[in-house]
C-alpha cells in the first residue's frame, strides 16, 4: 500500500450516504449510512478523521453534491463552496453526475460511480 492520501468518495442522498474509502485502485472500505438529515453537526468530519487516524494517513475527500440541503447537512463545506480541511482530511466538493433514479439495492448496492470518482482524484 501506499502512504499517500487515501481517497474518500461521499455521496448523502435522502435514502443514505454512500461512503467508499480506496488507496489506489484498491477498495478498502464501502458503508451505506443513514440519511445526513438531523445527524450531529460533527458526525461526518468525526468519521472522516477516525478512519484516518485509524489507517495513519491523510485523507482526500469527494464530497458529491447536488443538492446544497443534503450535502451541507454533512457540514463539510461552507457557504462559498470551499471543502473543509484539516490534518486528518480535505474536501473537495464535486458536481454529482447524472444518475439513476428508482434501482433497487443488492447487498450494499452499486458504488461503480464513486469508484470512478475515486480513481479520477488518485490519477490527478
Amino acid at each position: 500500500m501506499s502512504r499517500e492520501s487515501l481517497m474518500v468518495a461521499m455521496d448523502p442522498s435522502a435514502g443514505g450516504t454512500r461512503v467508499l474509502m480506496m488507496d489506489g485502485r484498491n477498495e478498502l472500505l464501502r458503508a451505506v449510512l443513514g440519511s445526513a438529515e438531523g445527524t450531529h453537526p460533527r458526525a461526518a468530519a468525526t468519521l472522516l478523521e477516525g478512519l484516518a487516524l485509524w489507517q495513519q494517513r491523510p485523507l482526500s475527500v469527494a464530497l458529491c453534491v447536488d443538492e446544497w440541503e443534503r450535502s451541507s447537512a454533512l457540514r463539510l463545506y461552507d457557504g462559498l463552496g470551499e471543502g473543509a480541511r484539516n490534518v486528518h482530511f480535505e474536501v473537495a466538493v464535486v458536481a454529482r453526475g447524472h444518475r439513476e433514479r428508482g434501482r433497487q439495492l443488492q447487498g450494499l448496492g452499486r458504488f461503480g460511480d464513486l469508484r470512478q470518482l475515486s480513481l479520477e482524484g488518485v490519477e490527478r
